[in-house]
């Protein structure tokens, strides 16, 4: 054996392809009984494979600068040129973001696996990888213990978020263990836990449209949904590591409304309807919107003016985030400063990381998806890179 790669999801299938298609020969290892279940998973509801932007604009929605430089390299233009050359037909919708025309993962996964299989790359499933002892790589398998001395080994065992699917997090004691830098692992994508009322229970699984969320940062237009436990959906997910790191939440109930033209409307003579009556009748907000504000604004100030400023700041009292568990992704894992450019692990010579290990985040909308393939990919190219360079024996 020549290549070890541990972890078949998107990042640890793209780093064996492109070791194996500089001719090198390839293993795959796998914990679960079927590879890449969590990206199986994320298609159910359709495989968003990135998103139609230009590289700076599409790096520029990744946080930590240090991963920008692989999703520029490999970003929405080459992902879209890889799934065509699967065989895979895609369309770019309204938004930007990038589908498969079938929608699901599972046709892009049997193409890519049938490759992978022409290419000669060797796949186990069920191999638990345990760790090292000295150089050779541990695994628990179906046919008992197994013992293997790769010369170069790509790491792509996932984050910490849906362990049912695979990414436990499992993976950080032996990387410790071994000197690695890791930073701890976070919540990403996630909702956030509010302490409703007993009059708000009709309203959870409405969507909350055309509004906007505002932090201390940014005012994003978006939507999110309110649920038994809380506020989750897109918008909130976009905005999730600023709220994790406590920045305060306001709701926009009526962006597109300017708060003067708005105040000038609310000043109009009500004659004798009521004040809440006279304000669903001038600003036709739906009955849950109308119910936030009941939630969180009562009693409604009578003044015009202050009024508007409530529809258009009304504050979002956010509880803890849902937890890890419960996560689209995570946040933390190896430590930027624990890799060199090419992806390799400065405590484990000839071992490289890529994916969801890596300390980075991204919105939901085709960015989690991207950076797996664009770091799946150099690492797999600086691996094939090191091949080379090493005796043949």
């Amino acid at each position: 054996m020549t290549a070890l790669v541990i972890g078949a999801g998107p990042a640890g299938l793209m780093a064996a392809e492109q070791i194996a298609r500089a001719g090198h020969a390839v293993t795959l290892a796998d914990a679960m009984p079927t590879p890449a279940r969590k990206f199986l998973m994320a298609g159910k509801s359709g495989l968003n494979l990135t998103k139609d932007e230009p590289p700076e604009a599409l790096a520029a929605h990744y946080p930590e600068a240090w991963i920008r430089p692989y999703v520029t390299s490999f970003g929405a233009a080459q992902m879209q040129a890889f799934a065509r050359d699967l065989g895979i037909d895609i369309f770019t919708g309204s938004s930007g973001r990038v589908f498969p025309t079938g929608m699901k993962a599972s046709p892009f996964l049997r193409a890519w696996l049938a490759r992978l299989d022409s290419l000669g790359v060797t796949r186990h499933q069920r191999w638990h990888w345990t760790g090292w002892d000295g150089t050779a790589v541990l695994f628990n398998t179906p046919d008992g213990p197994q013992r293997l001395t790769p010369k170069v080994c790509v790491l792509a065992l996932g984050g910490a978020s849906w362990p049912k699917l695979g990414s436990t997090g499992g993976w950080a004691e032996a990387l410790k263990a071994k000197g690695v830098l890791l930073t701890p692992f976070q919540p990403a994508n996630m909702g956030f836990h509010i302490d409703w009322s007993p009059h708000m229970q009709p309203h959870f699984g409405n969507p909350l449209k055309s509004i906007a969320l505002i932090t201390p940062t940014r005012s994003l237009k978006a939507e999110c949904v309110l649920s038994a436990r809380g506020l989750e959906g897109g918008g909130i997910y976009e905005l999730s590591a600023e709220l994790r790191n406590g920045a305060p939440l306001a709701l926009d109930l009526l962006p597109d409304t300017p708060l003067d033209a708005l105040a000038q409307k609310l000043a109009k003579p009500r004659g004798k309807a009521s004040l809440s009556n006279h304000l669903r009748k001038i600003t036709r907000l739906d009955p849950t919107k109308l119910a936030l504000l009941n939630e969180w604004a009562r009693p409604l100030p009578s003044d015009p003016i202050h009024l508007a400023r409530r529809l258009k700041h009304l504050p979002t009292p956010l509880g803890a985030p849902f937890p890890i568990t419960e996560a689209i992704s995570t946040a933390g894992g190896i430590a930027a400063k624990a890799l060199t450019d090419s992806l390799e692990l400065t405590a484990i010579p000839n071992t490289f990381a890529a994916g969801e290990m890596l300390d980075w985040e991204a919105p939901t909308g085709g960015y989690l998806l991207t950076a797996c393939f664009a770091t799946g990919y150099a690492a797999g190219r600086a691996a094939a890179r090191r091949l080379s360079t090493l005796p043949a024996a």
